[in-house]
């Protein structure tokens, strides 16, 4: 049996939790998650937590994924998911209205990318900030975008995440130079 299936979920007051035989709706203050129950695993909902339960032994690799799953949708619905993106190059910019963000890239045209239900972007100068109630969204939004021009190893120019590292590499000139010298 999984050491972190046996955890309890603690709820907070303002959240509501709707248990049907198989599936699970979490409401909060941001926003609504329903998680579908797998067959093997029993979730028990009382006064201010959420326990899940394994129905027979073979289900133990199953159980600690769904009871994360189910904490990643409590926490999303208490207070969003955020994953930020920083875009670093000469005439890179964004805007957004919350719902749609246009990136104008170096390409021809500028990219627009419609939010999915339960995301939304902030933009702040150069930042990027994808928010939603759904973990797994968040970050495939966020991998989305970063996708449209990722980070090159010679300048570091693109879209990288927030405190993302970029390992350079030195170029021709610093090569032919490094090489004349051992000469």
């Amino acid at each position: 049996m999984s050491r972190i299936g046996k955890k309890p979920i603690i709820l907070d007051a303002d959240l509501k939790v709707n248990l049907a035989k198989d599936k699970i709706q979490i409401e909060g203050p941001v926003g609504k998650m329903e998680l579908p129950i797998p067959s093997d695993i029993e979730v028990v909902h009382t006064a201010n937590q959420i326990e899940v339960k394994t129905r027979n032994a073979e289900s133990g690799e199953i159980h600690g994924l769904f009871r994360t799953l189910l904490q990643n949708a409590v926490t999303g619905v208490k207070n969003q998911w955020s994953r930020t993106l920083e875009l670093v190059g000469v005439g890179y910019r964004a805007e957004s209205d919350g719902r749609e963000l246009i990136l104008n890239l170096g390409f021809s045209h500028p990219v627009k990318i419609q939010a999915p239900d339960n995301i939304s972007f902030k933009v702040n100068e150069n930042k990027i900030v994808v928010l939603g109630v759904d973990k797994y969204l968040v970050g495939e939004v966020a991998a989305t975008i970063r996708r449209l021009k990722p980070p090159e190893p010679y300048k570091g120019k693109g879209i990288r995440y927030e405190k993302e590292y970029i390992r350079k590499k030195l170029g021709k000139a610093a090569k032919a130079v490094g090489t004349a010298s051992a000469k």
